[in-house]
């Protein structure tokens, strides 16, 4: 059963009749078409409607919507096959960020990204795809191990921020998140990161410091949540929606902006109600850009992405 937004209430209240419509159709011998048609093509209406003008906070919800494609979604969808690749050597695996070499139609890549999960045990497992300082390390040892091979670096955003707690502090998380942005910066390959749901702060910065930046329609990429910028500006998270209108958090904002480069459209209604072509969507533009930057050699990758940096803001 699809999981309504607030703002799809009226939608919901028409997709829900035609449904118990159409099984009423189903088991009883009354011709209700014409009805369920009627209410279906209203309900599309408002759901174009209303997609078409969405607000910086409702694309915020999108964005976090739980129904929203996860990594291994993704996985299962972009890549023939994929070798996950565990652990930072150092300290433990972090099951926030996964990782491993992958096939985009026959091209070999590094795919890297974050996982939230999507249920309750397996949000706890993956820490809400909120990564600690092993999460940010073990990017940093694919990367490298990536440019050892030559292959080009994929990475799929989706977290609220890197974890904040006391542990992830005490073993580093700063510096991890320091050098894992470095370690973008200084690739020798070609780097395409997707901001695919939420873009928090330096947590996804680490990941996404690249050559291409591609960012779905209804995904939001920001330096702080709605909710802390406004319990920092005005003291109280009830200025959320404000707050997310005043930082420009949306992908179009963020293209207008130069630090997204290109925009991924999204099925009608958001990734959520069609996870597979949104996946195929992406799957189209991830190759078009992995072969834009296939001729580039790494001092002109790494030029790219020095300039593409300094040239935001």
């Amino acid at each position: 059963m699809l999981n309504y937004l607030d703002f799809e209430k009226p939608i919901a209240e028409l997709e829900t009749r035609a449904a118990e419509l159409r099984e009423t159709a189903n088991t009883g011998s009354i011709d209700i078409d014409a009805e369920i048609g009627r209410l279906e093509t209203k309900a599309n209406k408002l759901l174009r409607d209303a997609y078409a003008k969405l607000t910086p906070w409702q694309k915020t919800q999108v964005a976090r919507h739980p129904d929203r494609p996860h990594f291994k979604d993704y996985v299962a969808g972009l890549a023939d096959d994929f070798l996950p690749l565990a652990g930072d050597r150092a300290f433990a695996d972090d099951p926030a960020i996964i990782g491993g070499f992958a096939r985009i139609d026959g091209r070999r890549v590094m795919l890297i990204g974050h996982e939230k999960g999507d249920d309750t045990a397996s949000r706890l497992r993956h820490n809400f795809g909120m990564a600690k300082p092993e999460g940010y390390r073990k990017a940093i040892r694919l990367m490298r191990l990536a440019d050892r091979f030559g292959l080009p670096v994929v990475t799929l955003v989706d977290t609220p921020g890197a974890f904040p707690g006391v542990e992830a502090e005490e073993r580093g998380q700063a510096e991890a998140i320091a050098r894992s942005t470095e370690e973008c910066l200084a690739l020798g390959v070609p780097l395409v990161a997707v901001i695919v749901g939420e873009g928090g702060s330096g947590g996804a910065v680490a990941i996404a410091s690249a050559n291409r930046v591609l960012m779905f329609e209804h995904a939001i990429y920001s330096v702080i949540s709605p909710e802390g910028c406004a319990s920092i500006l005005w003291r109280t998270a009830d200025k959320a929606a404000e707050a997310a209108e005043a930082m420009k958090i949306t992908a179009q904002d963020q293209q207008a902006l130069g630090v997204v480069d290109r925009v991924v459209t999204e099925p009608l209604g958001g990734a959520h109600r069609d996870p597979e072509a949104a996946i195929g969507a992406l799957k189209g533009a991830l190759i078009e850009e992995i072969d834009g930057c296939a001729s580039l050699g790494p001092d002109e990758l790494r030029a790219q992405r020095r300039a593409k940096f300094l040239a935001i803001g």
